[in-house]
């Protein structure tokens, strides 16, 4: 009867049944959006307490849990360089209830043996929180003061420059042999056991460059006892304005930091990654965090989950390539 039905001697509308259950459904998972987080949130870390990874987790926990209304908890699980706090994430619950703190070495699975998870497939970006560029610097002494001046000196001295680290594996040093790769040059590797003796040992000779965290390089570039050549990033440093990239200075597409993540178990709901990703956005664009991440050495990303997931790629790629070309085994 033209959608209509006969009630009590009156033409009364039918009820429609599939847009009852559509407009349901529709008001359900905005209510099930909206109950996200009904309870506190484990935030893990991979590496002891009062770290770099530690304080900015602590912070920004802080400031999650006001925007949220609920407790982050951080949870501390040093050990295998980041990784078995790393597979714990992924294998929890993946719900938005559980999220990792990670750095850089979590896109060098090449550097360990039997790694139990694909941090491409068993983990899901939130967001990439800061990245922390290096920087280049040369003992006085030598006649170096642009980055070209570096590989032209290389080159006409294969295997006679030293380039010093913080070890085997670390950062400074997948820095550096990939500088070698990509301008073709051999400087030579010697490794320190931490960031503070490689730099005693390029101030008294040892050796001639290395790529320095900017905090620990600082001072000493300010005194003199320096030479700042290039920073590791496309983009310039905040603490060294002056100084220019390695991009800028002749090696087009050198980008390599360390970096702070915020990532989820793989399949956690999109709107809770969603959500959880819009607030640390905001958050990392608060001047108290800005003003501590600038001060260890980092620039504020604030990246959204999908540029997050390119820059993970691009990051899991770039160091496979590095460790690669640097000839190093898993152990």
């Amino acid at each position: 009867m033209d959608g209509k039905s006969i009630k009590g001697g009156k033409m009364a509308p039918v009820f429609n049944v599939a847009t009852a259950l559509v407009v349901l459904l529709g008001v359900a998972s905005v209510v099930s959006a909206q109950e996200f987080p009904t309870k506190p949130i484990r935030l893990v870390v991979g590496f002891q307490a009062g770290g770099g990874v530690d304080k900015s987790a602590r912070f920004i926990g802080k400031y999650l849990s006001e925007a949220l209304g609920q407790s982050i908890v951080v949870d501390n699980r040093p050990g295998a360089a980041g990784n078995i706090a790393a597979n714990s994430v992924a294998r929890a619950p993946a719900d938005g209830y559980t999220l990792l703190m990670a750095n850089a070495t979590l896109a060098m699975p090449g550097l360990f043996k039997n790694m139990p998870f694909d941090a491409a497939k068993d983990l899901e970006p939130v967001s990439l929180l800061a990245i922390g560029p290096s920087v280049l610097v040369a003992h006085p002494s030598m006649p170096i003061k642009r980055l070209k001046d570096l590989i032209s000196l290389a080159k006409a001295k294969p295997k006679q420059l030293l380039y010093g680290s913080g070890g085997v594996g670390n950062i400074t040093h997948l820095e550096m042999e990939l500088l070698n790769a990509v301008t073709r040059t051999q400087m030579v590797h010697v490794p320190y056991k931490g960031s503070a003796p490689s730099i005693v040992g390029l101030l008294t000779g040892e050796v001639h460059v290395l790529f320095s965290s900017i905090p620990a390089a600082l001072g000493q570039v300010k005194a003199g006892t320096m030479r700042p050549i290039a920073v590791s990033t496309k983009k310039r440093s905040s603490a060294l304005p002056d100084v220019p990239t390695v991009d800028e200075s002749g090696v087009p597409g050198y980008d390599a930091a360390s970096w702070y993540f915020v990532l989820a178990p793989a399949g956690t709901p999109k709107n809770n990654i969603e959500l959880l990703s819009k607030e640390i956005v905001k958050i990392v664009n608060v001047p108290e965090i800005k003003t501590t991440l600038v001060a260890d050495g980092f620039e504020p990303a604030g990246f959204t989950p999908e540029e997050s997931a390119r820059f993970l790629q691009e990051e899991l790629k770039k160091w496979a390539n590095a460790i690669r070309t640097a000839g190093l085994k898993p152990e």
